[in-house]
């Protein structure tokens, strides 16, 4: 069952919430390589960390899963938020060059098939970064916060499902080593302790931050749904890392 976007924007405006996505923000800039005219999905609630990395792109857009809801982004500007099936997006195969998902695949029905429905939309070695609650972290274990409901992961039942999805870890690190409290000692000492966390016992961070990359050289088995959705592709380029030429857009 998905946190809902009131939650989760009540959160993340809280001093708390603040405090994880900065956190955050860090974890992902230590594993993010900037791609030449890039097209960038965030899918889930990534809401908070596109304007970080928009100024790099070519396109980036915003997509929140229907059982959570929608909130606009950017702040200005048209919208490029869209409510979607995170197993069946309205995109084109091969036209997405990063995806970027945090607060979604904990909560999905069927992880597998959405990491396959990622695959299809991913150009020729695409990438895809992943935000997901760590199991041995106390994060996990605290309802009051978004990381502590869905289904956390350990690292290596992270691997596990991308080897079987047909994509290959590349980068790695974790986030949120400061207890998920309100108090204002633990909110003070939060980003000390975060540095501490990553040197001293970096496998027990509230989150994993993933990087993958899409496999070619495998296909995949493709299973039948009982009903299929049927959307109209939101952008169909071929893809900044398989070498497309640029598209103006």
């Amino acid at each position: 069952m998905h946190t809902d976007i009131v939650e989760l924007r009540a959160f993340y405006h809280s001093a708390l919430g603040q405090r994880a996505r900065r956190a955050i923000g860090l974890a992902l800039s230590r594993i993010w390589k900037p791609l030449p005219n890039e097209r960038l999905v965030g899918l889930g609630h990534a809401r908070p960390w596109l304007d970080r990395f928009e100024p790099d792109t070519e396109r980036t857009l915003c997509f929140m899963p229907a059982a959570q809801g929608a909130a606009r982004w950017p702040r200005t500007g048209p919208s490029r938020t869209a409510l979607v099936f995170d197993e069946e997006l309205p995109l084109a195969d091969s036209s997405i060059d990063r995806l970027l998902l945090v607060h979604a695949l904990e909560f999905s029905e069927n992880p597998r098939e959405t990491l396959m429905e990622l695959w299809r939309v991913l150009a020729p070695n695409g990438r895809l970064v992943l935000v997901v609650p760590n199991r041995r972290g106390v994060w996990a274990r605290v309802e009051q916060t978004p990381f502590g409901n869905g289904r956390p992961f350990s690292r290596g039942q992270l691997v596990k499902l991308l080897r079987e999805t047909n994509f290959t870890m590349t980068a790695e690190t974790e986030a949120l080593f400061f207890p998920p409290s309100r108090r204002f000692l633990s909110l003070r000492l939060s980003t000390r302790l975060e540095e501490w966390g990553l040197r001293l016992w970096p496998l027990f961070g509230g989150v994993l931050v993933v990087e993958a990359q899409k496999r070619l050289y495998q296909g995949l088995p493709v299973a039948e749904r009982q009903s299929r959705r049927v959307f109209v592709p939101a952008l169909a380029p071929q893809g900044t890392v398989a070498g497309r030429d640029h598209v103006q857009g």
